[in-house]
């Protein structure tokens, strides 16, 4: 795959002062106001103002000018427009609004982490030791962006303009609700669903393992019950632990481990999937506010108002 990676969101709230002490206490390194690092990906996450929370903008990775090419040719065949530079191209997905920008860049060394001992039956793997989870005692940093969930009005041609346009891949799909896309090894990178109205789900924050899930999210809700939303829990639909809080502005995001790994395009075949099982595994059910946020008709009423 040409692309590698999602390299960044640029995230519009009301209160960016408020949103950044939140992404802060999320365990993101503020590099500079409303800029905000993870451990092995950089600066990948950007503030703005906005009078109503959106998802403004996303980088993604290329390898070369050449794939920049292949894109700027697929998206003039799908009728849609995009500035060509040196090194990056940008456009903007036509249903939502959301500016993208596509530029060469690196692939990331990711660094190797030892697997965490978990004892299991018949397989000792931590004899005679406690969990390393117990020494664990500073605050869990995400290591990179994983990706993010929108809401559009017409999730097929939101879908199209990832796939057709940018050369993302379908991992699975829920037929006529979502679909799950890739850029990189990774299960999915972005995820479109049908919505009323267009609009930032979720960001998702790639930990360890699911004891900095729980570790993450336990710290989060200590004096800030409010901020729960939903875990911890097991996706079925890319496989990964999962714990979901929310920001001031309402965004939800998640901490994450053991997602599905995609490296050979060939030996993945897509699935569809149906029903609440496709959401999840086990865990709590999900509340109401999950697959309907409680700010869904003020943004749609709002709507305009972000547009312009």
């Amino acid at each position: 795959m040409a692309l590698h990676r999602l390299k960044s969101l640029t995230v519009g709230v009301p209160d960016v002062t408020g949103a950044a002490d939140y992404y802060v206490d999320f365990g993101l390194e503020q590099m500079a106001p409303g800029r905000f690092a993870t451990v092995e990906g950089g600066e990948q996450f950007f503030l703005r103002y906005s009078p109503t929370r959106r998802l403004l903008g996303m980088a993604v990775a290329a390898d070369d000018g050449d794939d920049l090419d292949r894109i700027a040719a697929n998206l003039a065949r799908l009728g849609l427009p995009c500035e060509r530079e040196a090194g990056n191209l940008r456009t903007r997905e036509p249903v939502a609004g959301v500016s993208v920008e596509v530029c060469v860049a690196p692939r990331p060394a990711r660094s190797v982490v030892a697997p965490t001992p978990y004892n299991g039956p018949g397989r000792p793997d931590r004899s005679g030791t406690r969990a390393p989870v117990l020494s664990r005692t500073g605050p869990v940093r995400p290591l990179a962006l994983g990706h993010v969930v929108i809401g559009s009005v017409e999730q097929e041609s939101t879908q199209r303009f990832f796939t057709d346009g940018l050369g993302f891949k379908v991992s699975d799909v829920v037929p006529g609700t979502a679909a799950f896309l890739r850029c990189s090894t990774d299960h999915h990178n972005v995820l479109v669903q049908q919505s009323p109205v267009g609009f930032l789900h979720h960001t998702s924050w790639h930990v360890t393992d699911v004891d900095e899930v729980g570790r993450g999210a336990t710290r989060m809700l200590t004096g800030h019950p409010e901020r729960h939303v939903w875990g911890l829990g097991r996706h079925h639909i890319g496989s990964n632990f999962f714990w979901y809080l929310k920001d001031p502005a309402g965004n939800f995001s998640e901490y994450y481990a053991d997602m599905d790994c995609i490296v050979d395009d060939q030996l993945w075949t897509p699935r569809s999937f149906e029903g609440m099982h496709a959401l999840y595994t086990w865990g709590p059910p999900p509340p109401p506010s999950f697959l309907r946020p409680e700010d869904l008709a003020a943004l749609m009423t709002g709507a305009h108002t972000a547009d312009g």
